[in-house]
């Protein structure tokens, strides 16, 4: 089987389609046939090695960390929820779904949306499950609250409106023209172009919750938390997010954990029409090395799958 693996770190270019036997499932684990896996850009900073104080990776290591498929088989013991044939959604931590198939614990598994196709759902388990965590755990968004998206444009960005909207926020959203009309249509009440214009700037008045999704220099986080309220909650996936001494407000930066429940619910959401999967391009697993020139080029929108 193809699997698209680093030998070591470096630039895109270190990205190789190697051929490796099919992997056969253990104990408690489901072999699943891959319909596709999503780009995230962590999985960028992984492959050029600046990730290696917080994830252990051994080379060669085998990217992908969204997958999305078919059960093939099933490992001694991993009958339980599970059966042949049955499609299924899950994040896996240790790598491994760039490639046409993966033998993973079914305890990393959830039942795919049956609404969307099975490709689609690639680009549900990381990035949603860290809006997930952003907007209902540690930014407790309320309705009726303001609450400040910044980097709306990308993957995360977009379940974040919708999951703050449905919580009956106000939703201020920053996002590049390219990224424009797909960030009004997930919901966000006003746009503000940081392209154009400084977002400390533009935003009007004091905001409830600032969730920042984007990687930006410490004056510009200052100044974004400068706009949340005295007890309000700044929330950050990217650049960690400080609070003067004395300006009341609670900061929280995170990495996201795996959380199968949390699946299921955001799976139920977009089953019931209440969450929709907005994946910008479908494109064969051959072209993630280019996947990741592009997005550290920044010239990617939203969720890109990769089929084998």
């Amino acid at each position: 089987m193809r699997s698209a693996r680093i030998h070591r770190h470096g630039d895109p270019s270190v990205i190789r389609i190697d051929d490796l036997p099919r992997p056969v499932p253990g104990p408690g684990e489901l072999l699943v046939r891959v319909a596709a896996t999503s780009f995230n850009p962590s999985e960028a900073a992984l492959r050029a090695g600046w990730l290696r104080d917080v994830i252990a990776t051994r080379l060669p290591y085998a990217l992908g960390w969204d997958v999305a498929g078919t059960v093939e088989a099933l490992g001694a013991g991993a009958g339980g929820r599970f059966s042949v044939g049955d499609r299924v959604v899950g994040r896996l931590d240790a790598g491994g779904a760039a490639a046409e198939y993966v033998a993973a614990s079914a305890e990393l598994f959830a039942a795919a949306p049956s609404s969307i196709p099975l490709e689609a759902a690639a680009a549900l388990p990381v990035a949603g499950l860290t809006a997930w965590q952003a907007v209902v755990e540690h930014g407790r968004v309320a309705a009726r609250e303001r609450v400040l998206v910044n980097g709306a444009g990308g993957g995360v960005g977009g379940f974040v409106v919708q999951l703050a909207k449905r919580r009956g926020a106000h939703v201020i959203a920053t996002a590049s023209p390219r990224s424009a009309d797909a960030v009004r249509g997930q919901g966000a009440d006003e746009l503000v172009d940081y392209t154009a214009v400084a977002v400390a700037d533009a935003v009007r008045g004091p905001v409830d919750v600032l969730l920042n999704l984007a990687p930006i220099d410490p004056a510009a986080a200052a100044a974004l938390v400068a706009l949340v309220r005295p007890g309000g909650r700044a929330v950050s996936i990217a650049t960690p997010v400080e609070t003067p001494r004395g300006a009341g407000v609670e900061t929280t930066h995170f990495v996201a954990r795996n959380d199968r429940a949390q699946l299921a619910e955001l799976v139920a959401l977009v089953d019931a029409g209440a969450l929709a999967v907005d994946w910008a391009e479908s494109l064969p697993l051959s072209e993630l090395a280019e996947v990741h020139r592009r997005s550290e080029a920044g010239e990617l929108r939203g969720k890109v799958v990769l089929v084998p």
